[in-house]
């Protein structure tokens, strides 16, 4: 039997009710199968803090303190007071959702652009959420200065959006979605992207890759993402987990040995 594989699962909401087996389960299930790293991602002032309680309850687990575009309404000062913690290693997720548009536009714009300045000032990285609006996104991160290490969280562009991220220097981070039989675009940006610039993430309880899809997801789950675009780019799986867990070290340094 070969030695499990290290991977780190950059972006996951373990404090959700369905998270299987509860977050103390779920994050031992994860190491497990190999995935020595966890970070869990803050959406709003109630998440942030449950991510950071988590974080300090667990070895090799750290937190972010973010708020998502679908809460910008709430105002980017409703998570400020969070950033004092010792296991912060990023902001967001922060970014432009025009799918949903739960928040105004206007406010989402001002809000992401807080985050990035937040970024930007305090030398962290920046977890970006963007839905339907690419070029948006693209144009508050130029005017705010993109921060030295930036992650487009739950990559779901095609190649010329990928294509895009990665001239500003930032990472792709890939999710379940990839193994969706409709994302065909999401394979060939996979396919694209030079392998420096790929993190791996569940997004759990999200997006649960196939054959998993449609039950709540884990951070168990993400060698199987690893796997999956591994054999997508036709590189041996113990290359690929390695670069990606170095990418993953380098894109976050909090976390890193």
């Amino acid at each position: 039997m070969s030695p499990t594989l290290e991977w780190i699962d950059t972006h996951c909401h373990v404090y959700e009710d369905n998270i299987p087996g509860g977050q103390v389960n779920a994050i031992a299930a994860a190491r497990e199968v190999g995935v020595s790293k966890m970070i869990v991602i803050g959406t709003d002032a109630e998440t942030t803090q449950q991510a950071i309680a988590i974080a300090a309850q667990h070895e090799n687990v750290w937190a972010t303190v973010g708020l998502h575009p679908h809460d910008a309404k709430n105002g980017v000062d409703t998570v400020t007071p969070f950033l004092g913690s010792k296991k912060v290693v990023g902001i967001g997720e922060c970014g432009l959702d025009y799918y949903y548009d739960h928040s105004d536009r206007n406010v989402q714009r001002e809000v992401f652009a807080a985050q990035i300045q937040l970024a930007n000032q305090l030398d962290l990285p920046l977890v970006i959420h963007t839905r339907n609006a690419w070029q948006d996104t693209f144009d508050v991160l130029d005017a705010e200065g993109v921060p030295a290490r930036t992650i487009f969280h739950c990559f779901t562009g095609d190649e010329a959006e990928a294509r895009a991220c990665v001239e500003r220097g930032a990472y792709l981070s890939f999710s379940g979605i990839v193994t969706f039989k409709s994302a065909e675009d999401v394979r060939r940006a996979a396919q694209w992207c030079p392998i420096d610039h790929v993190l791996l993430e569940t997004d759990a309880p999200f997006l649960a890759p196939i054959p998993h899809r449609g039950k709540p997801n884990q951070p168990a789950l993400v060698p199987i993402v690893g796997t999956f675009i591994a054999d997508l780019r036709g590189e041996p799986v113990a290359q690929f987990a390695q670069h990606t867990t170095q990418n993953a070290n380098l894109a976050f340094p909090g976390i890193a040995p």
